[in-house]
């Protein structure tokens, strides 16, 4: 499975680590929101089709990726840099 990095181009999956749900990057205060918080610690989803996920370049440049796969097929959608993505750079979720 080819990964299209947004930097360094496709790149074999094999040089990154799954890390889950891209909408980990959306973590909620713990102190502030505690069910929201227990929520986000252990609540997931395990969606058949399209679903964005994070990914980490651990083999790389060691970035962290937001990559739209369809995990029935495991055809690769895109990917963008999470970072962009948090900032609200990134494509719509």
């Amino acid at each position: 499975m080819l990964i299209p990095h947004p930097l360094l181009g496709p790149r074999d999956a094999q040089e990154f680590t799954y890390l889950g749900d891209a909408a980990l990057i959306d973590r909620p205060d713990g102190l502030r929101e505690p069910e929201a918080f227990h929520d986000y610690l252990y609540l997931r989803d395990n969606p058949a089709g399209v679903h964005r996920e994070l990914w980490f370049h651990e083999q790389g440049d060691r970035s962290w990726l937001v990559v739209t796969r369809n995990t029935v097929t495991h055809e690769i959608l895109g990917a963008e840099l999470a970072r962009d993505v948090a900032r609200g750079r990134g494509r719509s979720k």
